[in-house]
Protein backbone atom coordinates (compact mmCIF):
# COMPACT_ATOMS: atom_id res chain seq x y z
CA UNK A 1 0.00 0.00 0.00
CA UNK A 2 3.26 2.09 0.72
CA UNK A 3 4.51 1.12 -2.40
CA UNK A 4 1.42 2.43 -4.52
CA UNK A 5 1.08 5.81 -2.56
CA UNK A 6 4.60 6.66 -3.02
CA UNK A 7 3.95 6.04 -6.90
CA UNK A 8 1.09 8.21 -7.22
CA UNK A 9 2.97 10.49 -5.13
CA UNK A 10 5.81 10.42 -7.45
CA UNK A 11 3.81 10.54 -10.76
CA UNK A 12 1.53 13.21 -9.39
CA UNK A 13 4.64 15.17 -8.37
CA UNK A 14 6.08 14.34 -12.06
CA UNK A 15 2.99 15.52 -13.65
CA UNK A 16 3.20 18.86 -11.59
CA UNK A 17 6.11 19.88 -12.40
CA UNK A 18 5.81 19.01 -16.27
CA UNK A 19 2.58 21.08 -16.23
CA UNK A 20 4.64 24.19 -14.65
CA UNK A 21 7.61 23.55 -16.97
CA UNK A 22 4.58 23.66 -20.09
CA UNK A 23 3.38 26.91 -19.04
CA UNK A 24 3.29 29.44 -21.40
CA UNK A 25 2.64 33.20 -21.25
CA UNK A 26 -0.51 32.31 -23.44
CA UNK A 27 -1.47 30.11 -20.94
CA UNK A 28 -0.98 32.09 -18.12
CA UNK A 29 -2.56 35.15 -19.59
CA UNK A 30 -5.51 32.36 -20.63
CA UNK A 31 -6.10 31.98 -16.70
CA UNK A 32 -5.57 35.23 -15.29
CA UNK A 33 -8.47 36.66 -17.69
CA UNK A 34 -10.99 33.48 -15.90
CA UNK A 35 -9.95 34.14 -12.71
CA UNK A 36 -10.71 37.94 -12.88
CA UNK A 37 -14.22 37.11 -15.16
CA UNK A 38 -14.97 34.68 -12.35
CA UNK A 39 -14.30 37.07 -9.57
CA UNK A 40 -16.25 40.15 -10.94
CA UNK A 41 -19.20 38.17 -11.83
CA UNK A 42 -19.76 35.74 -8.96
CA UNK A 43 -18.29 38.53 -6.07
CA UNK A 44 -20.56 41.91 -4.77
CA UNK A 45 -21.12 43.55 -6.64
CA UNK A 46 -20.94 41.47 -9.91
CA UNK A 47 -24.63 40.41 -11.73
CA UNK A 48 -24.00 36.92 -10.09
CA UNK A 49 -23.27 37.69 -6.74
CA UNK A 50 -25.56 35.60 -4.84
CA UNK A 51 -24.56 37.41 -1.25
CA UNK A 52 -23.83 40.88 -0.45
CA UNK A 53 -20.03 41.10 1.17
CA UNK A 54 -18.05 43.89 1.61
CA UNK A 55 -14.46 44.35 3.79
CA UNK A 56 -11.71 41.56 4.99
CA UNK A 57 -15.37 39.01 3.60
CA UNK A 58 -14.32 40.00 -0.23
CA UNK A 59 -10.71 39.89 0.23
CA UNK A 60 -11.28 36.60 1.48
CA UNK A 61 -13.55 35.59 -0.69
CA UNK A 62 -10.83 36.51 -4.03
CA UNK A 63 -8.29 34.84 -2.12
CA UNK A 64 -10.16 31.49 -2.17
CA UNK A 65 -10.67 31.93 -5.76
CA UNK A 66 -7.26 32.66 -6.34
CA UNK A 67 -5.94 29.81 -4.97
CA UNK A 68 -9.07 27.34 -6.12
CA UNK A 69 -9.37 28.14 -9.86
CA UNK A 70 -5.75 27.87 -10.50
CA UNK A 71 -5.41 24.28 -8.65
CA UNK A 72 -8.25 22.86 -10.70
CA UNK A 73 -5.74 21.40 -13.52
CA UNK A 74 -4.05 19.65 -10.83
CA UNK A 75 -6.69 18.30 -8.44
CA UNK A 76 -9.85 18.39 -11.36
CA UNK A 77 -12.50 16.00 -10.14
CA UNK A 78 -11.90 16.68 -6.68
CA UNK A 79 -13.03 20.65 -6.75
CA UNK A 80 -15.13 20.30 -8.95
CA UNK A 81 -17.08 17.96 -5.98
CA UNK A 82 -15.70 20.59 -3.84
CA UNK A 83 -16.87 23.21 -5.52
CA UNK A 84 -20.50 22.54 -5.10
CA UNK A 85 -19.82 22.44 -1.45
CA UNK A 86 -18.84 26.27 -1.01
CA UNK A 87 -21.26 28.66 0.32
CA UNK A 88 -19.88 31.40 -1.60
CA UNK A 89 -18.89 29.61 -4.88
CA UNK A 90 -20.75 31.77 -7.41
CA UNK A 91 -22.21 30.52 -10.96
CA UNK A 92 -19.17 31.21 -12.69
CA UNK A 93 -16.80 30.07 -10.48
CA UNK A 94 -18.67 26.32 -10.69
CA UNK A 95 -19.01 26.52 -14.44
CA UNK A 96 -14.99 27.09 -14.76
CA UNK A 97 -14.34 24.39 -12.11
CA UNK A 98 -16.62 22.00 -14.17
CA UNK A 99 -15.61 22.91 -17.47
CA UNK A 100 -11.85 22.11 -16.47
CA UNK A 101 -12.65 18.77 -15.36
CA UNK A 102 -14.53 17.51 -18.18
CA UNK A 103 -11.13 18.14 -20.11
CA UNK A 104 -8.60 16.65 -17.85
CA UNK A 105 -11.04 13.26 -16.31
CA UNK A 106 -9.75 10.80 -19.09
CA UNK A 107 -11.54 8.15 -17.61
CA UNK A 108 -14.97 7.65 -18.35
CA UNK A 109 -15.57 6.08 -15.06
CA UNK A 110 -14.29 8.54 -13.27
CA UNK A 111 -16.10 10.77 -15.11
CA UNK A 112 -19.31 9.46 -14.06
CA UNK A 113 -18.92 9.22 -10.64
CA UNK A 114 -17.52 12.66 -10.02
CA UNK A 115 -20.38 14.48 -12.05
CA UNK A 116 -22.84 11.96 -9.91
CA UNK A 117 -20.74 13.04 -6.45
CA UNK A 118 -21.10 16.42 -7.49
CA UNK A 119 -25.11 15.89 -7.88
CA UNK A 120 -25.24 14.52 -4.94
CA UNK A 121 -23.40 17.62 -3.37
CA UNK A 122 -25.56 20.40 -5.14
CA UNK A 123 -28.78 18.66 -3.68
CA UNK A 124 -27.70 18.34 -0.37
CA UNK A 125 -26.77 22.24 -0.33
CA UNK A 126 -29.62 22.84 -1.84
CA UNK A 127 -31.24 24.57 0.79
CA UNK A 128 -34.87 23.84 0.81
CA UNK A 129 -36.50 26.00 3.66
CA UNK A 130 -35.52 28.70 2.03
CA UNK A 131 -37.22 28.46 -1.05
CA UNK A 132 -40.72 30.25 -1.75
CA UNK A 133 -43.88 29.11 0.00
CA UNK A 134 -45.80 29.02 -2.74
CA UNK A 135 -43.21 27.49 -5.22
CA UNK A 136 -44.23 23.89 -6.10
CA UNK A 137 -42.07 21.25 -5.25
CA UNK A 138 -42.06 19.75 -8.56
CA UNK A 139 -41.03 23.29 -9.61
CA UNK A 140 -38.52 23.69 -7.02
CA UNK A 141 -36.63 20.25 -8.09
CA UNK A 142 -36.78 21.22 -11.85
CA UNK A 143 -35.37 23.86 -11.30
CA UNK A 144 -32.64 22.44 -8.60
CA UNK A 145 -32.27 20.17 -11.76
CA UNK A 146 -31.46 23.42 -14.10
CA UNK A 147 -28.76 24.86 -11.98
CA UNK A 148 -26.85 21.47 -11.90
CA UNK A 149 -27.54 20.79 -15.37
CA UNK A 150 -26.29 24.71 -16.61
CA UNK A 151 -23.49 25.15 -14.15
CA UNK A 152 -22.05 21.69 -13.34
CA UNK A 153 -23.35 19.18 -16.27
CA UNK A 154 -23.25 20.79 -19.51
CA UNK A 155 -19.89 22.79 -18.96
CA UNK A 156 -18.51 19.60 -18.24
CA UNK A 157 -19.40 17.91 -21.00
CA UNK A 158 -18.55 20.70 -23.26
CA UNK A 159 -14.97 20.13 -21.84
CA UNK A 160 -15.16 16.55 -22.23
CA UNK A 161 -15.79 17.05 -25.76
CA UNK A 162 -13.48 19.12 -26.69
CA UNK A 163 -10.79 16.97 -25.14
CA UNK A 164 -11.83 13.83 -27.07
CA UNK A 165 -12.03 16.11 -30.23
CA UNK A 166 -8.45 16.71 -29.47
CA UNK A 167 -7.68 13.61 -28.76
CA UNK A 168 -8.95 12.79 -32.23
CA UNK A 169 -7.06 15.10 -34.37
CA UNK A 170 -3.91 14.27 -32.53
CA UNK A 171 -4.68 10.83 -33.23
CA UNK A 172 -4.97 11.48 -36.98
CA UNK A 173 -2.32 13.47 -36.95
CA UNK A 174 0.07 10.57 -35.55
CA UNK A 175 -1.26 8.32 -37.81
CA UNK A 176 -0.08 10.47 -40.73
CA UNK A 177 3.25 10.70 -39.27
CA UNK A 178 3.25 6.91 -38.94
CA UNK A 179 2.22 6.07 -42.34
CA UNK A 180 4.37 8.31 -43.71
CA UNK A 181 7.23 6.35 -42.17
CA UNK A 182 5.85 2.97 -42.87
CA UNK A 183 6.30 4.42 -47.03
CA UNK A 184 9.38 5.15 -46.18
CA UNK A 185 10.15 2.32 -44.76
CA UNK A 186 8.42 0.39 -47.66
CA UNK A 187 10.18 1.81 -50.10
CA UNK A 188 13.40 1.34 -48.69
CA UNK A 189 13.11 -1.95 -48.57
CA UNK A 190 10.97 -2.10 -51.76
CA UNK A 191 14.81 -0.42 -53.23
CA UNK A 192 16.70 -2.90 -51.06
CA UNK A 193 14.73 -5.75 -52.32
CA UNK A 194 15.07 -4.69 -55.83
CA UNK A 195 19.08 -4.09 -55.16
CA UNK A 196 19.45 -7.92 -53.70
CA UNK A 197 17.86 -9.45 -56.87
CA UNK A 198 20.32 -7.05 -59.09
CA UNK A 199 23.13 -8.22 -57.02
CA UNK A 200 22.23 -12.22 -57.38
CA UNK A 201 22.10 -11.60 -61.37
CA UNK A 202 25.15 -10.19 -61.35
CA UNK A 203 26.73 -12.80 -58.92
CA UNK A 204 24.75 -15.75 -60.88
CA UNK A 205 25.49 -14.58 -64.66
CA UNK A 206 28.68 -12.25 -65.11
CA UNK A 207 30.50 -13.50 -62.15
CA UNK A 208 30.36 -17.01 -63.41
CA UNK A 209 31.52 -15.70 -66.83
CA UNK A 210 34.35 -13.73 -65.23
CA UNK A 211 35.37 -16.29 -63.24
CA UNK A 212 35.30 -18.77 -66.34
CA UNK A 213 37.27 -16.47 -67.85
CA UNK A 214 40.30 -16.16 -65.23
CA UNK A 215 40.26 -20.31 -65.42
CA UNK A 216 40.71 -20.32 -69.17
CA UNK A 217 43.20 -17.58 -69.39
CA UNK A 218 45.23 -19.59 -66.67
CA UNK A 219 45.22 -22.91 -68.62
CA UNK A 220 46.13 -21.09 -71.93
CA UNK A 221 49.12 -19.64 -69.98
CA UNK A 222 50.18 -23.27 -69.41
CA UNK A 223 50.18 -24.10 -72.96
CA UNK A 224 54.08 -24.68 -73.95
CA UNK A 225 53.32 -23.23 -77.70
CA UNK A 226 52.85 -20.18 -76.69
CA UNK A 227 55.38 -17.56 -77.04
CA UNK A 228 55.97 -14.65 -74.72
CA UNK A 229 54.14 -12.05 -76.40
CA UNK A 230 51.32 -14.63 -76.33
CA UNK A 231 51.72 -15.50 -72.70
CA UNK A 232 51.83 -11.89 -71.50
CA UNK A 233 48.67 -10.88 -73.42
CA UNK A 234 47.05 -14.11 -72.02
CA UNK A 235 48.58 -12.45 -68.36
CA UNK A 236 46.84 -9.16 -69.06
CA UNK A 237 43.89 -10.99 -70.17
CA UNK A 238 43.65 -13.15 -66.76
CA UNK A 239 44.78 -9.94 -64.42
CA UNK A 240 41.55 -8.19 -66.00
CA UNK A 241 39.79 -10.61 -65.36
CA UNK A 242 40.54 -11.18 -61.42
CA UNK A 243 40.39 -7.54 -61.37
CA UNK A 244 36.56 -7.24 -62.36
CA UNK A 245 35.72 -10.38 -60.34
CA UNK A 246 36.93 -8.25 -57.33
CA UNK A 247 35.43 -5.06 -58.21
CA UNK A 248 32.01 -6.98 -59.01
CA UNK A 249 32.30 -8.68 -55.30
CA UNK A 250 32.65 -5.05 -54.35
CA UNK A 251 29.58 -3.73 -56.22
CA UNK A 252 27.49 -6.42 -54.78
CA UNK A 253 28.63 -5.73 -51.59
CA UNK A 254 27.30 -2.32 -51.91
CA UNK A 255 23.98 -3.13 -53.74
CA UNK A 256 23.40 -5.77 -50.26
CA UNK A 257 24.29 -3.37 -47.95
CA UNK A 258 21.15 -2.79 -45.71
CA UNK A 259 22.61 -0.66 -43.24
CA UNK A 260 25.49 0.44 -44.46
CA UNK A 261 28.77 0.04 -43.24
CA UNK A 262 27.80 1.43 -39.92
CA UNK A 263 26.07 -1.65 -39.40
CA UNK A 264 29.27 -3.84 -39.09
CA UNK A 265 28.58 -6.95 -36.37
CA UNK A 266 32.49 -7.44 -35.80
CA UNK A 267 32.84 -3.78 -34.79
CA UNK A 268 29.33 -2.92 -33.01
CA UNK A 269 29.42 -5.47 -29.93
CA UNK A 270 28.28 -5.30 -26.09
CA UNK A 271 32.17 -4.31 -25.56
CA UNK A 272 31.38 -1.39 -27.88
CA UNK A 273 28.83 0.31 -25.65
CA UNK A 274 31.32 2.05 -23.84
CA UNK A 275 32.31 4.21 -26.88
CA UNK A 276 28.96 4.70 -27.51
CA UNK A 277 28.03 5.83 -24.27
CA UNK A 278 30.97 8.43 -24.29
CA UNK A 279 30.29 9.60 -27.61
CA UNK A 280 26.75 10.62 -26.71
CA UNK A 281 28.41 12.28 -23.53
CA UNK A 282 30.50 14.55 -26.11
CA UNK A 283 27.26 15.19 -27.71
CA UNK A 284 25.78 16.56 -24.53
CA UNK A 285 23.70 13.98 -23.21
CA UNK A 286 23.29 13.30 -19.57
CA UNK A 287 24.09 9.70 -19.26
CA UNK A 288 25.65 6.99 -16.93
CA UNK A 289 26.57 3.72 -17.73
CA UNK A 290 26.23 0.97 -15.19
CA UNK A 291 27.73 -3.25 -15.53
CA UNK A 292 27.29 -5.54 -13.31
CA UNK A 293 27.76 -9.51 -13.21
CA UNK A 294 30.25 -11.79 -14.82
CA UNK A 295 31.03 -11.06 -18.39
CA UNK A 296 29.84 -14.29 -20.46
CA UNK A 297 31.02 -14.34 -24.35
CA UNK A 298 28.40 -13.80 -26.69
CA UNK A 299 27.30 -14.69 -29.64
CA UNK A 300 27.86 -12.31 -32.45
CA UNK A 301 24.19 -11.53 -33.73
CA UNK A 302 23.39 -11.39 -29.47
CA UNK A 303 26.20 -8.92 -28.91
CA UNK A 304 25.42 -6.65 -32.20
CA UNK A 305 21.19 -7.13 -30.98
CA UNK A 306 22.64 -5.41 -27.44
CA UNK A 307 24.90 -2.71 -28.81
CA UNK A 308 21.61 -1.93 -30.85
CA UNK A 309 19.43 -1.95 -28.12
CA UNK A 310 21.28 1.03 -26.49
CA UNK A 311 22.03 2.76 -29.36
CA UNK A 312 17.96 2.84 -30.57
CA UNK A 313 17.78 3.93 -26.88
CA UNK A 314 20.28 6.78 -26.60
CA UNK A 315 18.65 8.27 -29.91
CA UNK A 316 14.97 7.96 -28.80
CA UNK A 317 15.71 9.80 -25.57
CA UNK A 318 17.90 12.22 -27.66
CA UNK A 319 14.96 12.84 -29.59
CA UNK A 320 11.83 12.36 -27.83
CA UNK A 321 13.97 13.70 -24.10
CA UNK A 322 16.09 16.16 -24.44
CA UNK A 323 17.91 17.34 -21.68
CA UNK A 324 16.78 14.40 -19.65
CA UNK A 325 18.83 12.38 -17.25
CA UNK A 326 19.92 8.65 -19.32
CA UNK A 327 21.28 5.61 -17.43
CA UNK A 328 22.81 2.88 -19.46
CA UNK A 329 22.89 -0.70 -17.71
CA UNK A 330 23.99 -3.95 -19.03
CA UNK A 331 23.87 -6.79 -16.76
CA UNK A 332 25.15 -10.09 -17.13
CA UNK A 333 22.42 -12.50 -15.23
CA UNK A 334 23.14 -16.03 -14.66
CA UNK A 335 20.93 -17.44 -17.45
CA UNK A 336 20.75 -14.28 -19.49
CA UNK A 337 22.02 -10.87 -20.77
CA UNK A 338 19.80 -7.29 -19.91
CA UNK A 339 20.19 -3.94 -21.49
CA UNK A 340 18.24 -1.92 -20.26
CA UNK A 341 18.07 2.48 -21.47
CA UNK A 342 15.83 4.31 -19.23
CA UNK A 343 15.78 8.34 -19.54
CA UNK A 344 13.47 11.20 -16.99
CA UNK A 345 11.38 12.90 -18.43
CA UNK A 346 12.10 15.87 -20.57
CA UNK A 347 13.52 18.70 -18.47
CA UNK A 348 12.15 21.29 -21.38
CA UNK A 349 8.80 20.36 -20.71
CA UNK A 350 8.80 18.74 -24.79
CA UNK A 351 6.60 15.91 -25.95
CA UNK A 352 7.92 12.50 -26.11
CA UNK A 353 6.03 12.13 -29.28
CA UNK A 354 5.17 8.70 -30.74
CA UNK A 355 7.12 5.58 -30.60
CA UNK A 356 8.90 5.37 -34.39
CA UNK A 357 9.37 2.42 -36.76
CA UNK A 358 13.39 2.41 -35.40
CA UNK A 359 11.50 -0.15 -32.56
CA UNK A 360 9.72 -1.93 -34.88
CA UNK A 361 13.40 -3.04 -36.49
CA UNK A 362 14.96 -3.23 -33.21
CA UNK A 363 12.49 -5.96 -32.05
CA UNK A 364 12.88 -7.53 -34.88
CA UNK A 365 16.36 -7.47 -34.65
CA UNK A 366 16.16 -8.64 -30.75
CA UNK A 367 13.92 -11.55 -31.74
CA UNK A 368 15.60 -12.94 -34.46
CA UNK A 369 18.64 -13.32 -31.44
CA UNK A 370 16.39 -15.15 -29.26
CA UNK A 371 15.47 -12.47 -26.49
CA UNK A 372 12.75 -10.37 -25.59
CA UNK A 373 12.26 -6.42 -26.17
CA UNK A 374 10.36 -4.58 -23.27
CA UNK A 375 9.03 -1.03 -24.10
CA UNK A 376 7.52 1.54 -22.33
CA UNK A 377 6.52 4.55 -20.34
CA UNK A 378 7.69 5.07 -16.56
CA UNK A 379 5.36 6.39 -14.04
CA UNK A 380 7.27 9.31 -13.44
CA UNK A 381 6.88 10.57 -17.06
CA UNK A 382 10.14 8.44 -18.75
CA UNK A 383 10.76 6.12 -20.85
CA UNK A 384 12.02 2.58 -20.65
CA UNK A 385 13.40 0.12 -23.46
CA UNK A 386 14.80 -3.19 -21.60
CA UNK A 387 16.09 -6.48 -23.77
CA UNK A 388 16.54 -10.20 -22.17
CA UNK A 389 19.29 -11.80 -24.70
CA UNK A 390 20.18 -15.29 -24.40
CA UNK A 391 23.98 -16.37 -24.13
CA UNK A 392 23.48 -19.12 -26.60
CA UNK A 393 23.58 -19.00 -30.51
CA UNK A 394 19.86 -19.69 -30.94
CA UNK A 395 18.11 -21.16 -34.34
CA UNK A 396 16.52 -18.50 -36.48
CA UNK A 397 12.98 -17.96 -35.78
CA UNK A 398 9.71 -18.26 -38.15
CA UNK A 399 8.54 -15.35 -39.62
CA UNK A 400 5.88 -14.16 -37.85
CA UNK A 401 2.56 -14.33 -38.64
CA UNK A 402 0.60 -11.17 -39.64
CA UNK A 403 -1.48 -9.99 -36.44
CA UNK A 404 -5.01 -8.18 -36.30
CA UNK A 405 -4.02 -4.09 -36.37
CA UNK A 406 -3.98 -2.92 -32.87
CA UNK A 407 -5.48 0.26 -34.52
CA UNK A 408 -8.50 -1.68 -35.11
CA UNK A 409 -9.79 -1.27 -31.97
CA UNK A 410 -8.52 2.49 -30.82
CA UNK A 411 -10.16 3.45 -34.20
CA UNK A 412 -13.39 2.52 -33.22
CA UNK A 413 -13.57 4.10 -30.25
CA UNK A 414 -12.09 7.39 -32.11
CA UNK A 415 -14.81 7.05 -34.21
CA UNK A 416 -17.16 7.45 -31.48
CA UNK A 417 -15.18 10.04 -29.90
CA UNK A 418 -17.49 12.89 -28.79
CA UNK A 419 -20.74 11.24 -29.33
CA UNK A 420 -21.46 10.17 -25.79
CA UNK A 421 -20.59 14.20 -24.52
CA UNK A 422 -23.14 15.32 -27.25
CA UNK A 423 -25.79 12.65 -26.29
CA UNK A 424 -25.03 13.55 -22.57
CA UNK A 425 -25.65 17.51 -23.64
CA UNK A 426 -28.63 16.50 -25.40
CA UNK A 427 -30.41 14.25 -23.06
CA UNK A 428 -29.49 17.57 -20.30
CA UNK A 429 -31.14 20.14 -22.25
CA UNK A 430 -34.09 17.65 -23.10
CA UNK A 431 -34.83 17.36 -19.61
CA UNK A 432 -33.99 21.24 -18.99
CA UNK A 433 -36.66 22.00 -21.81
CA UNK A 434 -39.01 19.22 -21.45
CA UNK A 435 -39.49 19.64 -17.76
CA UNK A 436 -40.57 23.50 -18.36
CA UNK A 437 -42.61 22.56 -20.93
CA UNK A 438 -44.51 20.06 -19.32
CA UNK A 439 -44.73 21.93 -16.05
CA UNK A 440 -46.17 25.07 -18.56
CA UNK A 441 -49.13 23.25 -19.64
CA UNK A 442 -49.76 21.87 -15.92
CA UNK A 443 -52.82 24.02 -14.76
CA UNK A 444 -53.40 25.83 -11.37
CA UNK A 445 -55.39 24.13 -9.36
CA UNK A 446 -56.24 26.49 -6.74
CA UNK A 447 -58.89 28.40 -8.44
CA UNK A 448 -62.25 30.27 -8.05
CA UNK A 449 -64.67 27.24 -10.19
CA UNK A 450 -66.98 29.43 -12.08
CA UNK A 451 -69.82 27.01 -9.94
CA UNK A 452 -68.85 28.97 -7.03
CA UNK A 453 -68.33 32.19 -8.81
CA UNK A 454 -71.64 31.99 -9.53
CA UNK A 455 -72.92 31.17 -6.41
CA UNK A 456 -71.40 33.71 -4.28
CA UNK A 457 -73.67 37.40 -4.53
CA UNK A 458 -73.44 40.36 -3.38
CA UNK A 459 -74.86 40.87 -0.14
CA UNK A 460 -73.95 37.42 1.27
CA UNK A 461 -71.89 36.68 4.41
CA UNK A 462 -68.43 36.98 4.56
CA UNK A 463 -68.41 33.53 6.54
CA UNK A 464 -70.13 31.84 3.53
CA UNK A 465 -68.86 33.30 0.82
CA UNK A 466 -65.30 32.68 2.21
CA UNK A 467 -66.19 28.60 2.41
CA UNK A 468 -66.75 28.80 -1.55
CA UNK A 469 -63.00 30.34 -1.96
CA UNK A 470 -59.71 28.07 -2.11
CA UNK A 471 -57.56 28.41 1.14
CA UNK A 472 -54.06 27.98 -0.43
CA UNK A 473 -52.24 30.75 -2.53
CA UNK A 474 -51.78 30.46 -6.05
CA UNK A 475 -48.28 29.05 -6.79
CA UNK A 476 -47.02 32.14 -9.05
CA UNK A 477 -49.62 34.50 -8.09
CA UNK A 478 -48.88 36.76 -5.77
CA UNK A 479 -51.06 39.38 -3.82
CA UNK A 480 -49.20 42.21 -5.79
CA UNK A 481 -49.49 40.72 -8.87
CA UNK A 482 -52.66 39.98 -8.61
CA UNK A 483 -54.01 43.55 -7.81
CA UNK A 484 -51.25 45.50 -9.53
CA UNK A 485 -54.12 45.96 -12.65
CA UNK A 486 -57.10 46.63 -10.86
CA UNK A 487 -59.36 49.15 -10.14
CA UNK A 488 -59.56 50.81 -7.05
CA UNK A 489 -60.94 48.71 -4.04
CA UNK A 490 -63.78 50.50 -2.83
CA UNK A 491 -63.62 52.96 0.43
CA UNK A 492 -63.74 50.80 4.20
CA UNK A 493 -63.49 47.65 2.53
CA UNK A 494 -61.11 44.39 3.09
CA UNK A 495 -60.82 42.64 0.16
CA UNK A 496 -59.11 39.44 -1.19
CA UNK A 497 -58.18 38.71 -5.27
CA UNK A 498 -58.34 35.19 -5.97
CA UNK A 499 -58.19 33.43 -9.75
CA UNK A 500 -61.14 32.51 -11.48
CA UNK A 501 -60.08 29.96 -13.46
CA UNK A 502 -57.67 27.41 -14.24
CA UNK A 503 -54.57 29.04 -15.89
CA UNK A 504 -51.09 27.56 -17.16
CA UNK A 505 -47.76 28.87 -16.39
CA UNK A 506 -47.45 29.70 -20.13
CA UNK A 507 -50.90 31.75 -20.20
CA UNK A 508 -50.17 35.54 -21.29
CA UNK A 509 -53.11 37.07 -18.82
CA UNK A 510 -55.01 35.68 -15.73
CA UNK A 511 -58.53 36.65 -14.38
CA UNK A 512 -58.60 37.45 -11.14
CA UNK A 513 -61.88 38.11 -9.35
CA UNK A 514 -62.04 40.76 -6.41
CA UNK A 515 -64.18 39.93 -3.53
CA UNK A 516 -64.72 43.30 -1.07
CA UNK A 517 -66.64 43.10 2.11
CA UNK A 518 -67.88 45.61 4.61
CA UNK A 519 -69.18 45.17 7.93
CA UNK A 520 -69.58 40.98 7.26
CA UNK A 521 -70.94 41.07 3.99
CA UNK A 522 -69.86 40.67 0.15
CA UNK A 523 -70.06 44.58 -1.03
CA UNK A 524 -68.16 43.70 -4.47
CA UNK A 525 -67.45 40.76 -6.80
CA UNK A 526 -65.08 42.53 -10.16
CA UNK A 527 -63.08 40.17 -12.75
CA UNK A 528 -60.62 41.43 -14.25
CA UNK A 529 -57.42 40.45 -16.26
CA UNK A 530 -54.27 40.50 -14.73
CA UNK A 531 -51.92 40.81 -17.80
CA UNK A 532 -48.22 39.30 -17.56
CA UNK A 533 -45.16 41.16 -17.91
CA UNK A 534 -47.54 44.56 -17.19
Amino acid sequence: MTTVLRARGEAFLADTLARFRTLTPVRLIGDLLVLVAAILLDLWPGPWAETRAAGWTVVAYVAAYVVLLPARHLLPATLMIAGAAIPFGGPAFMVVLSYTAGRRIESWVKAVVSTTLTLVVVVLMWDWEARPIDLDPVYAMLILITIFGVGVALPFLVGRYLAQREALVQAMRDREARMRGEHKLLSRQVRLRERSRIAQDMHDSLGHRLSLISVHAGALAMDPSLGEKQREAIGVLRSAALTGMEELRAIIGVLRAEDGPDDDPATRTVESIDSLVGDARKAGVLVSLVRGGQAHPLPSRVSHAAYRVAQEGLTNASKHAPGAAVQVTVKYEPDALVVEVRNNPSRNGSPGGAPGVGLIGLTERVRLAGGILHVGGLPSGGFRIAAVLPYEEAPLPDEPEDEQDETESPRGIRKWAGVGSIAGATLVLAVIIGGFTYLGTQPVTEVVSQENLDRIQVGQSEADVMKLLPSGDEPLVADGERKSQATREPPGARCVYHITDEQSYLAKGTRVVRFCFRDGKLVEKKIHVQRNGS
